[in-house]
């Protein structure tokens, strides 16, 4: 029998949250999510179950609205990584969510590496 895309990524996305928590030790989490018009991304304190900073493509100081491509997820992954330094924060670990870690995701992800998070 034939699983549906939404299926296989919620099964994807429980088995990544599952082993992020096994290997955390109480870093904050780089939580990210993609929909077709936009992309955003959060850095979340699971001890203490705050947002620490957050960012998104719906902000229009980042003029970005409605845009969801590399270069959108580029500028969001460059906006979180300096938001992070100013809430004193250098090491995340990289959730992904059920999304495959290639396109608009790796985007994000090299940037805000790049920006000087550590993950």
């Amino acid at each position: 029998m034939a699983t549906s895309k939404r299926t296989l990524f919620l099964k994807r996305r429980l088995r990544v949250r599952n082993k992020l928590q096994k290997t955390a030790f109480g870093r904050p989490r780089l939580s990210v999510h993609r929909s077709n018009k936009n992309i955003s991304v959060q850095l979340i304190d699971d001890v203490n179950g705050v947002t620490l900073a957050s960012a998104s493509t719906l902000e229009k100081d980042l003029g970005m609205v409605g845009k969801n491509n590399v270069e959108a997820a580029t500028k969001i992954g460059a906006a979180i990584a300096e938001r992070a330094k100013k809430a004193n924060v250098t090491d995340v670990i990289f959730d992904r969510g059920g999304f495959l870690f290639h396109g608009k995701v790796k985007a994000l992800a090299d940037a805000a590496r790049e920006g000087g998070l550590k993950f």
